[in-house]
């Protein structure tokens, strides 16, 4: 007659097999991202404070960051504590990311020079070099995220690019981009995980495409209206962060949609969606515009295991 087995839990050779199971599921547990953390996002504009809302409402302990004491009432809606702390403040830097877990930067130059290079300069270098050396005296930041753009690739008449694609730059803006990167790549030494996401055009709720180009319906513009653009949505840019914030995301990724559109493609999606006039297009006339035309891949990312919120544009 068979024996039965024996299942007593303080045999030797159960607790055995608890102990090593406990063993595993702790690692399991330690290799996984906190269900909260402390939370610091660097520029809380258009999309640090919608992130800051989204981060709020999942329970995490949210810092974000102004420049300006006058924005402290409004931050105090979507965050739990709002820093007032410039890109060359070092001491209020290392405060920031003490005990921070995640930190993100999401910084753009404002006011009427937002657009001079020592505007992006200021706003871009001077932060990550400050943020870099705040991080070098930190031991508890795991994850940091940089919102760079795609304009660093600069102008490949049409042609593809992906993240192995050498960068060339085509102006001092992109430039500048180009090197906070290299600080921010550089800044940890290995503590903890860096992910950049290479952004296209921002739009979104408050940001719509309708805005920025109904203004060009009935108008003749010139050029052919070839030039190829890249748009990222503000849904696609917080749920990314999030991705990488979760999955400890590291390395180089564009953070684009499926779309691509030229420019005169766009505007007639535009147009017909609001049952605006069409614009024209002379190809005559010579196009005064340096923006660049690119088609950017976004399979990286994807590979990685996100999924586009926004995969293609909608107006």
């Amino acid at each position: 007659m068979t024996q039965p087995t024996n299942t007593n839990p303080s045999s030797s050779d159960a607790s055995e097999l608890d102990f090593d199971y406990l063993q595993k599921l702790l690692r399991r547990q330690a290799e996984r991202p906190p269900l909260y953390e402390n939370v610091a996002i660097i520029g809380c504009g258009y999309v640090g404070s919608t992130l800051a809302g989204f981060w709020q409402r999942k329970g995490h302990f949210v810092t974000g960051t102004t420049t300006r004491a006058s924005r402290v009432p409004e931050l105090e809606g979507v965050t739990s504590r709002v820093a007032v702390v410039s890109g060359n403040d070092l001491d209020g830097m290392r405060a920031l990311v003490r005990e921070q877990d995640t930190v993100v930067v999401s910084v753009a130059p404002t006011g009427l020079g937002a657009l001079a290079p020592n505007a992006y300069a200021n706003t871009y270098v001077k932060t990550a070099n400050t943020l870099a050396e705040a991080l070098r005296q930190s031991t508890r930041v795991k994850q940091l995220v940089y919102l760079s753009s795609c304009s660093v690739y600069g102008d490949r008449r049409g042609n593809w690019v992906d993240e192995t694609t050498p960068l060339l730059p085509s102006d001092d803006r992109s430039l500048i981009l180009q090197e906070a990167e290299h600080i921010l790549l550089a800044a940890n030494e290995g503590r903890s995980k860096t992910c950049i996401f290479r952004l296209g055009g921002i739009y979104g709720p408050g940001r719509d495409l309708v805005s920025m180009f109904a203004g060009v319906s009935g108008r003749t513009l010139p050029g052919k209206g070839d030039r190829f653009t890249c748009w990222t949505h503000l849904d696609d840019i917080v749920g990314a962060i999030e991705f990488a914030r979760s999955n400890q995301l590291e390395g180089i990724y564009n953070l684009v949609d499926d779309s691509k559109l030229t420019i005169r493609q766009l505007t007639d999606l535009v147009c017909t969606s609001y049952r605006l006039p069409s614009a024209r297009w002379d190809s005559s006339q010579m196009s005064t515009s340096r923006r660049c035309s690119l088609r950017i891949s976004n399979q990286k990312l994807k590979e990685a295991g996100y999924k586009l919120i926004r995969s293609e544009i909608s107006v």
